[in-house]
């Protein structure tokens, strides 16, 4: 595997709760809760290989650790197919 350098804008992962951890404060016994996981993207900060566990500082300037996952990573959600119906109510009900 090649190394990501230090300064690519990349994406980690970090479990927050179950799979044996817990939120603090929650009576909730973690070993029966789903896998509560946290993505984040930022910069890398030492150079690495997916899977590592790495430091990113985020746009906003935070830094978080987790499993370095993607590199250049990109958004992958939409909102759902057109509605016809919707399309009509932005010109007053007029096509």
């Amino acid at each position: 595997m090649s190394k990501i350098p230090k300064g690519t804008w990349v994406e980690v992962e970090r479990t927050l709760a179950g799979a044996g951890r817990n939120l603090p404060g929650r009576p909730v016994d973690p070993a029966k809760l789903a896998a509560y996981t946290l993505r984040v993207s930022g910069f890398l900060l030492e150079d690495a290989e997916l899977g590592q566990q790495v430091r990113i500082r985020t746009i906003i300037g935070k830094v978080h650790v987790g499993k370095l996952r993607i590199q250049s990573p990109s958004y992958g959600h939409s909102f759902g197919h057109t509605v016809p119906e919707l399309l009509k109510l932005g010109r007053g009900g007029l096509i």
